[in-house]
């Protein structure tokens, strides 16, 4: 039963980073650390074999440093960077691959949309009745909520992960 509740932990955590990424531009560092946290609990009633701990922590540590290299490049937020490592440590090495692939089609075809969005007009009338966030998606040289494509991209590729399984049973 305890195994069937952490299979939620990944999903809550990455929807909740997506929209308060989409709402401020800002991903809050309590979100990458109860997921980090959350997976060593998962990891243990799992079964997963230290071998197995070992090589999710790898995987984890070595997108915090490609994240910590994008974002020092100007390329990712820092928010994004430490949600893509959380990401990781759940996905796995084997998964890794799809992972990177979905979130960079997920974070292409979002920046794109809202490229295309900061191009359209806004009246001063439908201007009135955007919200503060969708106001700030607009100005153009702002940021794009990349954490959007990241959680997107572990929600797609998480349920056939090894992790997953051993939680499912």
């Amino acid at each position: 039963m305890l195994e069937h509740l952490f299979i939620l932990v990944l999903p809550f955590a990455m929807a909740f980073a997506a929209a308060m990424d989409l709402q401020t531009l800002t991903i809050p560092n309590s979100v990458s650390v109860v997921l980090m946290g959350a997976f060593l609990v998962a990891a243990l009633i799992a079964g997963l074999s230290w071998q197995g701990v070992l090589l999710h922590l790898a995987t984890g540590s070595i997108m915090l440093l490609v994240g910590i290299f994008m974002f020092s490049m100007g390329w990712l937020g820092g928010g994004d960077a430490k949600l893509l490592a959380a990401g990781a440590l759940w996905i796995g090495l084997d998964h890794l691959v799809p992972f990177l692939v979905y979130v960079g089609l997920f974070g292409g075809a979002l920046s794109l949309t809202i490229l295309a969005y900061r191009k359209s007009p806004t009246g001063t009338v439908i201007a009135s009745y955007l919200p503060g966030w969708a106001e700030r998606l607009h100005t153009k040289g702002s940021g794009i909520p990349y954490g959007i494509a990241v959680a997107a991209g572990a929600l797609v590729v998480f349920p056939s992960t090894n992790l997953f399984a051993l939680l499912a049973v």
